[in-house]
């Protein structure tokens, strides 16, 4: 069975205001707590579209066995992010401005496991 890697956002709505805080939870199953090298959770926007696409990290942290309890990282892991002013979520014809939260554990044998929960910063998420 493959690593499962499941990411809420407690106070999800289709929009989160600028200066609003975001609450993410995120927690890692069917895996050994000696599988896990390290976690990273992040909070970041991304361009999409023609072009150059863009990509800024707002919020980022990585934790190795070390910082939790006896040294599992798959348990419950909270975090919070104040959300900025911009950029705002868009969706147009030629470029969209995504936000979304990514955990990514990283795994002794070299194989990542990623995830990414999608929010609107200021207007409703489109697809």
């Amino acid at each position: 069975m493959d690593p499962l890697l499941s990411i809420r956002i407690r106070n999800y709505s289709k929009a989160l205001c600028p200066g609003e805080t975001l609450e993410s939870e995120y927690q890692i199953d069917a895996v050994g707590p000696d599988e896990i090298v390290a976690v990273e959770a992040s909070v970041l926007w991304r361009t999409e579209g023609k072009g150059d696409e863009d990509l800024g990290v707002h919020y980022f942290e990585r934790r190795v066995s070390t910082d939790a309890v006896d040294g599992d990282l798959r348990s419950l892991r909270r975090f919070e992010a104040i959300l900025p002013n911009s950029p705002l979520s868009y969706a147009g014809d030629i470029v969209r401005i995504r936000w979304c939260v990514r955990v990514r554990a990283f795994m002794r044998k070299g194989k990542t496991l990623a995830a990414e929960q999608p929010f609107g910063l200021g207007t409703a998420l489109h697809d």
